[in-house]
């Protein structure tokens, strides 16, 4: 039926094509976009130019879609295409397929740009990687060094600062008499028996202990307890400001110097009065009182 066609001189699948778009009123450009086929090829499909068609294959399937837009049989426009062209492709023919739409395609450049961005980054990555491999060395290696002298410095500062900021608390392990005065406000005043304790309101911005029995108290600053305030018997007025109380020493330090200041006067001006009998040389102008005396004999 195909050879039939072909002899009796109907019209061809280009022919057919053509005015089937022409009745619907299309133009090359709308079958282009909608069946994505370069407008030259439609256009050698209706002319029958074969030679500017790709392979067979390809070129029959173009004629479908081509038929398909407009209204006609595919199968039937593709057995008579399979027809018409047998015979007309020369066998060497070896035609590669283009894209639907060259203009939508890629561009070369930016395809190439993309390779040159994927391999820059790969290098690009493959270097960090490799520094990130050696940097750990450097690191470890330099710090045991900074980390060496960290644990004698960093260790005390925390227990004296946690302590220094803790609720100060009076306890005394024997009868003793004591005073808390926080400027002209007393707070505590009298005799606290063994196992009694006073805390010192937190309020207080300049609280002040005078006691003459220091050794009978214990002081606690927070979880610590506050070195001795002042040499056992001995009157002692000292702040209960929590960072004066941690100041291990300072109050009985201070107390001593001044009670040993008097005691070392005397021993000293004793030293001193020794050399005073030096300037008893005076006797010599005793001697001299003699001539005057002479003068007298002699007038």
């Amino acid at each position: 039926m195909d050879e039939d066609l072909v002899e009796t001189g109907g019209p061809s699948v280009g022919e057919r094509l053509r005015a089937a778009r022409e009745e619907k009123k299309l133009s090359l450009e709308d079958i282009a976009a909608q069946t994505r086929i370069p407008r030259r090829h439609l256009e050698s499909i209706e002319s029958a130019d074969w030679e500017h068609l790709p392979a067979p294959t390809y070129t029959i399937g173009f004629a479908r879609s081509y038929a398909s837009v407009v209204g006609l049989d595919r199968a039937e426009v593709a057995d008579q295409l399979r027809a018409e062209m047998g015979g007309q492709r020369t066998a060497t023919a070896s035609e590669v397929f283009e894209p639907a739409d060259p203009a939508r395609t890629m561009p070369r450049s930016l395809v190439i740009g993309a390779v040159v961005a994927v391999i820059l980054l790969i290098v690009f990555m493959s270097w960090l990687n490799r520094r990130s491999l050696e940097q750990p060395d450097e690191t470890t290696n330099s710090a045991p060094v900074a980390a060496a002298p960290a644990p004698s410095t960093a260790a005390p500062p925390p227990s004296a600062a946690a302590a220094a900021q803790g609720p100060v608390v009076l306890t005394a392990t024997d009868a003793v008499w004591l005073a808390v005065k926080d400027g002209g406000n007393v707070l505590k005043e009298g005799i606290m028996q063994p196992g009694e304790s006073f805390p010192v309101p937190a309020t207080a911005t300049a609280p002040m202990l005078t006691t003459a029995k220091s050794e009978a108290l214990r002081i606690n600053v927070g979880t610590a307890v506050a070195p001795p305030i002042g040499p056992p018997a001995t009157k002692v007025t000292v702040s209960l400001r929590p960072a004066d109380l941690m100041k291990a020493g300072q109050p009985a330090a201070a107390a001593p110097p001044a009670a040993a200041a008097p005691s070392q006067a005397p021993a000293r001006r004793p030293a001193v009065t020794p050399p005073a009998p030096a300037p008893q040389p005076a006797p010599p102008p005793a001697t001299q009182q003699p001539a005057p005396t002479t003068n007298g004999i002699s007038n």
